[in-house]
């Protein structure tokens, strides 16, 4: 059997289980960790910093 990849699996379990609210949270998560990740080496990160 071959392995499926984590992302598949998590859609898969979405779609078995019928959470889709996950989906919108899970979103929401990965874009506040990109601003987080991309605003420390930003010229825009004095302007970021105040949201949290």
């Amino acid at each position: 059997m071959a392995k499926q990849s984590l992302i598949k699996e998590f859609f898969l379990f979405i779609r078995h289980e019928k959470k889709y609210w996950l989906v919108p949270l899970i979103m929401v998560l990965l874009v506040v960790g990109a601003i987080i990740l991309f605003s420390s080496s930003s010229p825009l990160a004095p302007f970021l910093y105040p949201m949290f």
